[in-house]
């Protein structure tokens, strides 16, 4: 399922179809916050069962507004700038995503922290991936 979503955001061609690429990214991040929510609750149980889903929904839906306003920033950044392959466009866009960390987190500090590290981790993807990195190589058989 990771690959399908993976797949359907690096289809859309950066600067295209913004409502796509903004859906797709937000898919991706959903799923992570549902995992991360799973692992939450797993690791340190409820006590009642609403406390429970509160900290499912606050999880997940955190990363859904990452993913989403990450995948807008994005393409508005590459539509405005008139470059849609810039790895420049992947760091605004985890930069905000950051700064959407921080706000729900009311922490100016973890804003600004967060941006530096998703911005800089974006814009590291995208340049591997237009110069075709390789993070697990093959194996030679």
């Amino acid at each position: 399922m990771a690959r399908w979503l993976l797949e359907q955001y690096w289809n859309i061609p950066d600067g295209t179809d913004c409502h796509r690429k903004a859906y797709a990214s937000t898919s991706i991040t959903t799923a992570t916050g549902l995992v991360a929510s799973a692992y939450s609750l797993s690791l340190n149980p409820p006590d009642t069962f609403l406390e429970g889903v509160a900290r499912a929904g606050r999880y997940t839906f955190t990363a859904a507004a990452i993913g989403a306003v990450f995948g807008l920033a994005s393409c508005v950044s590459a539509q405005v700038r008139e470059k849609p392959d810039d790895p420049l466009n992947y760091f605004i866009g985890g930069c905000a995503g950051g700064l959407t960390l921080g706000a729900r987190m009311h922490s100016y500090g973890v804003g600004a922290t967060a941006c530096m590290y998703m911005g800089t981790a974006a814009a590291l993807v995208k340049m591997g991936q237009l110069e075709g990195w390789e993070v697990f190589a093959k194996p030679k058989v």
